[in-house]
């Protein structure tokens, strides 16, 4: 997909929800999403970072963004529920989510893992997930044409040493796509579901995960956002359950 030229009003009229939205790859697909015509809820837990998003939406032209600050870490059934209420009221329908928010908690063998980091990523990258996706369903189905991409990871297709938490939520994330897939794909055909694995990009969680790498080797999220705008638009309808990779493998 680093080749796909997506047309500039690919997601006109279209209503996104991306979390994590603040910075890094989800501020980038906001970005992306937003200048290709969508309206975009920016969801995230620092109101700060959202906000200056958001003005750099509003500063470029793009369709008006919505914001929408939510600690994934704590929230409740019951607030994706008044979630769902707030897009249902606005909007009646939501034409694509990006699960793009996660932690990466410790690198370390399973051995010495802290139980309660461990509890901690699940909640972010996977129950948080579940309980956000559960809530937005009916959205999703009142859409013409809705796409729900989930993020995962290298080491969320084959495990590896010292990832932890991290590898096996993206294992569960994989899994939890592809239950939704078959659940979604119904006569109506208009839900799609899939899953992207971003690949060596230049984040903050990048450095985390490896401090001492050059980051001038890996790419910036710009430019991989070929596969995030091919998945979110039209051009993949009918494509669902299946997992793909934002950069070609060299």
């Amino acid at each position: 997909m680093e080749n796909y030229e997506p047309a500039s009003n690919l997601l006109e009229g279209r209503l996104i929800m991306v979390t994590g939205a603040g910075d890094g790859i989800g501020k980038t697909a906001a970005m992306s999403y937003a200048a290709h015509g969508a309206t975009v809820i920016l969801l995230g837990k620092t109101i700060k970072k959202l906000e200056k998003v958001y003005d750099e939406i509003e500063s470029a032209g793009y369709p008006e963004a919505v914001i929408l600050p939510l600690d994934l870490q704590g929230a409740t059934a019951a607030d994706y529920a008044t979630v769902a209420e707030r897009i249902e009221e606005d909007f009646g329908r939501l034409d694509g989510l990006l699960h793009n928010a996660g932690i990466l908690g410790d690198l370390t063998p399973l051995e010495h893992y802290d139980p309660e980091t461990w509890n901690k990523v699940m909640q972010v990258n996977l129950t948080a997930e579940f309980l956000l996706t559960q809530a937005m369903i009916p959205l999703l189905r009142a859409s013409q044409d809705s796409s729900v991409i989930f993020t995962s990871s290298s080491v969320g297709r084959k495990g590896r040493a010292h990832w932890g938490a991290y590898a096996v939520s993206k294992f569960a994330t994989e899994g939890l796509m592809e239950t939704l897939a078959d659940e979604m794909d119904d006569k109506r055909n208009n839900a799609r579901v899939n899953s992207l694995n971003p690949g060596a990009t230049r984040t903050y969680m990048r450095h985390m995960a490896y401090p001492a790498e050059d980051p001038g080797r890996n790419p910036k999220p710009e430019a991989i956002m070929g596969t995030y705008l091919y998945l979110m638009g039209p051009d993949s309808r009918g494509i669902t359950g299946e997992k793909f990779d934002a950069q070609v493998k060299r």
